[in-house]
């Protein structure tokens, strides 16, 4: 069965939305301004910054938290308030009906990850999945996504494709271990500065999963 190797923030679910209310909740219960929730976001930068550095970022802002509050924050992140949209659901159970093998590839804290997998009720709707934490190794590299696949007893030699939001991880490793790849473009345009680009472009996942599904069937 082919493989779908999918990202996890901001493509199956909407890692900033959940992470804006893990905000606003943040700040209401220390008392502090919600307007400040849009400055929360900047620092977070949809996740890529550093952990530590927005921890630091926030304890220098709130020097009244206690430093345990604010960690406890970033240990958390958005994993509360994920949510699977039923047309994101619909579409992977569609796939896998056609024959598709959905698997999670994403970076980030096996803790906070496998919350995401669970809460939003993920875990129940794919094959399985690889977090970069607990293989000890990043998207882009190969070895990743050689996890993935073996984590369902297949290899990236039987085919299948990319889905993410990210060039510079999912895009360049489905460059990098000669597999086909969506990106999801989230309203931005392709960094013309990049020397590859992805075989497809869409909206969202469930019109990335239509499109490969369309295109594999001809």
């Amino acid at each position: 069965m082919p493989l779908l190797l999918v990202d996890l923030d901001n493509t199956l679910v909407d890692r900033d939305a959940a992470f804006r209310a893990a905000s606003v909740e943040f700040l209401t219960t220390h008392g502090l301004p919600t307007v400040d929730v849009d400055w929360i976001m900047r620092v977070d930068a949809s996740g890529y910054r550093p952990r530590a550095v927005v921890a630091q970022a926030l304890r220098e802002r709130y020097a009244s938290l206690d430093a345990g509050s604010v960690q406890a924050f970033i240990d958390r992140g958005a994993a509360d308030f994920v949510t699977l949209p039923e047309a994101t659901r619909f579409a992977l159970r569609h796939a896998v009906t056609a024959g598709w093998t959905p698997v999670v590839v994403t970076n980030g804290s096996v803790t906070q990850q496998e919350a995401k997998l669970r809460i939003s009720g993920l875990a129940s709707e794919v094959a399985g999945w690889v977090i970069s934490e607990g293989v000890g190794v990043k998207k882009p590299s190969r070895a990743i996504f050689d996890a993935a696949a073996a984590s369902v007893g297949a290899r990236l030699e039987d085919g299948g494709w990319v889905i993410g939001d990210a060039p510079q991880a999912d895009i360049a490793g489905a460059v990098g271990v000669g597999l086909p790849s969506v990106w999801l473009h989230l309203g931005r345009t392709w960094p013309s500065e990049l020397p590859f680009q992805p075989t497809h472009v869409a909206d969202h996942l469930p019109a990335a999963l239509d499109h490969i599904l369309t295109v594999t069937r001809s």
